[in-house]
């Protein structure tokens, strides 16, 4: 009996939980998200968080490290401290993240006219929109596919739902695709992404999420949940 009852399950031993959105929106904690973490952290599993801005961040600078670019940064003024040392004097590379303050016309056609001239465009992650406290706000999704469609070219893209985002966070873990799950809010970029890594993917209805969302998606989350101690809930009792 045990035997078969092992077959059918996955022998869990990292779950990967995106942040804002599911354990909090801005500086507000998600009810009993912290309950939750300390039920699964005493469990016999790996906990990652997927704190997706400084994981892409790291992974862009290393991308241009590699490639010696110099980048025009349109990216948050809190994240440029993660590019300190970069040279980004005429620059020749393009890299996009969350900027509300730089997707202002000049900016973005500085960017454009860089492009066409044959500079890389390099996206932090490519987020429709995201959930802040006064409702939700357009992430850099729309202005990374702007850029594209007006310079016919393709972004290389760093964090979600890119699988080699899922699997560098994996391979610190020392595990694979099949032993891990991902919870988020974001049906294509968690959920999605994750799953088109091989992981199992849960979705969950606060933050981004909004009604039908497991339904943009091929195949669907594995499990849409309300929150996310429902979704630790459903890995204790049935992935451990």
């Amino acid at each position: 009996m045990l035997a078969s009852n092992m077959a059918g399950r996955r022998a869990l031993k990292a779950v990967l939980i995106d942040l804002s959105g599911t354990l909090h929106i801005e500086d507000t904690a998600v009810p009993g998200a912290q309950d939750a973490l300390n039920r699964l952290r005493q469990a016999s599993v790996a906990v990652k968080f997927e704190e997706e801005i400084f994981t892409s961040l790291s992974a862009a600078r290393s991308l241009l490290e590699r490639k010696q670019h110099r980048p025009l940064l349109l990216v948050e003024d809190s994240a440029l401290e993660d590019f300190t040392g970069i040279d980004t004097s005429e620059p020749n590379a393009v890299v996009v993240g969350l900027a509300p303050d730089h997707f202002n016309y000049q900016t973005l056609n500085r960017a454009f006219r860089m492009i066409l001239n044959g500079a890389p465009l390099i996206a932090i992650h490519k987020a429709r929109y995201y959930k802040r406290k006064d409702g939700l706000a357009l992430g850099p999704g729309p202005f990374v596919t702007g850029l594209e469609y007006a310079t016919d070219c393709k972004a290389t893209v760093v964090g979600k739902p890119e699988k080699t985002f899922f699997t560098q966070a994996l391979s610190d873990l020392g595990c694979s695709p099949s032993e891990a799950v991902m919870i988020g809010d974001d049906a294509r970029d968690d959920v999605g992404g994750a799953q088109n890594a091989g992981m199992l993917g849960i979705l969950v209805k606060t933050g981004k999420y909004r009604d039908g969302d497991e339904t943009k998606i091929d195949p669907q989350p594995h499990l849409t949940c309300n929150s996310f101690p429902d979704a630790v809930e459903h890995i204790l009792q049935n992935l451990l």
